[in-house]
């Protein structure tokens, strides 16, 4: 477990149950966005979303969504990795990243990422992580260039009919 705060978290497999806590902190139609750009659907959210939308993956395979909970049981985040050519396995990409909004800006999703990283690399065995992140997320960008992310490109997604740029960004393990 990872210590923080006199609290501990750790890394679980993400259970079907966790779909309604996580999606029950997405309040507006800009987080849902800046949080799993256009791959969720639309606002407000019912609480299932993210098993409908995991249910076409192959989990354990190349999609490996994780929850991160307290010691006493709480969830506290979440996040996916997966591996987007699965014949190079080296690569693997985060996604969905979120944490609950009671404890944002406290040092609990850089100790997400951090154990996410951990598992990359000693359970899969990963060489590079990437991840993309929106402009109009500047606190997620600095937790992400925090632990080592550093930006290799932009592009641009429409969301909502307008552009929203995107920075892409990667640690080398």
């Amino acid at each position: 477990m990872f210590q923080i705060k006199k609290r501990k978290m750790k890394l679980r497999n993400y259970k079907t149950e966790d779909s309604q806590i996580i999606c029950s902190w997405i309040k507006d139609e800009k987080t849902l966005f800046q949080w799993s750009a256009d791959r969720i659907g639309k606002f407000p959210l019912s609480g299932n979303e993210l098993n409908e939308s995991y249910a076409t993956r192959k989990i354990g395979l190349e999609f490996f969504p994780l929850t991160a909970i307290e010691e006493n049981g709480n969830t506290i985040g979440h996040l996916f990795i997966r591996i987007p050519d699965i014949n190079n396995k080296s690569v693997v990409r985060f996604g969905f990243v979120i944490v609950s909004p009671e404890i944002r800006g406290k040092g609990y999703g850089k100790a997400m990422l951090e154990l996410a990283i951990g598992y990359a690399k000693k359970e899969l065995n990963a060489t590079k992580i990437t991840l993309g992140v929106f402009e109009n997320n500047p606190n997620a960008r600095h937790c992400y260039e925090s632990i080592g992310f550093i930006p290799i490109s932009k592009k641009t997604i429409n969301i909502l009919n307008t552009d929203w740029p995107c920075t892409e960004m990667e640690m080398r393990l």
